[in-house]
């Protein structure tokens, strides 16, 4: 007969992998977001056309999707399968993102007036300066409300990642479900409550505190 801890321990366990890919998610698509922004907003035509065309392909097709791409694509064209699948749920996961945080980007710099770009080059500031001492910081507090609700998105996301086979904690209550346990399947939902909650609080706080860029 199964035990409650051995059920809680093979749930924290799931958790794990769900936190581990929540970490890896935000650390790298929030910056690789930036990157597209960029390459979608160039004067090169080329580059913004196919970065614009990335992220149209990106948002446009299900997560879901791209996360059976990555696990099998390699294998199928240049066989060489994917070693790990928490790699291959990463990978999707922070390609997947960054698109959706480019478009927030994007969003928040072209709502910038452009007397302030103005301003700047009045003051000699080189296009570099302007964007990183002047521009940034207010994008980052116009943009903190979309951000935040991408990322509680992506809280609940990472339960996608079992469709490829990673253990994560849905994955991990199931088990238990199969064998005629119901409560460690509904027990998943206080975590993701419990997670989204904390994320919530901290968002608040990051909100208030970038409070003193109104006009």
């Amino acid at each position: 007969m199964t035990t409650t801890s051995a059920v809680l321990a093979s749930l924290n366990g799931g958790l794990l992998e769900n936190l581990k890919l929540f970490a890896v998610t935000l650390l790298l698509a929030i910056p690789l977001g930036l990157v597209i922004t960029l390459g979608s907003m160039t004067r090169f035509k080329p580059i913004r056309w196919l970065t614009r065309t990335f992220v149209w392909i990106i948002r446009g097709t299900p997560l879901m999707l791209q996360l059976f791409v990555v696990l099998y694509a390699p294998g199928i064209l240049f066989n060489t399968p994917m070693s790990s699948r928490f790699f291959a749920a990463s990978l999707a996961f922070v390609i997947n993102y960054a698109a959706y945080f480019s478009e927030i980007y994007r969003g928040g710099i072209e709502s910038i007036p452009k007397g302030q770009y103005e301003a700047c080059a009045v003051l000699g500031m080189t296009r570099t300066q302007t964007f990183f001492k002047v521009i940034l910081l207010q994008v980052v507090k116009r943009i903190t409300p979309s951000m935040g609700n991408e990322v509680i998105t992506l809280t609940k996301d990472t339960s996608l990642a079992r469709v490829i086979g990673l253990t994560e904690i849905i994955m991990c209550a199931e088990r238990f479900t199969k064998k005629g346990l119901i409560w460690p399947l509904f027990s998943t939902g206080l975590y993701f409550l419990v997670m989204t909650g904390i994320l919530t609080i901290l968002l608040s706080w990051l909100e208030k505190k970038m409070d003193y860029f109104k006009a």
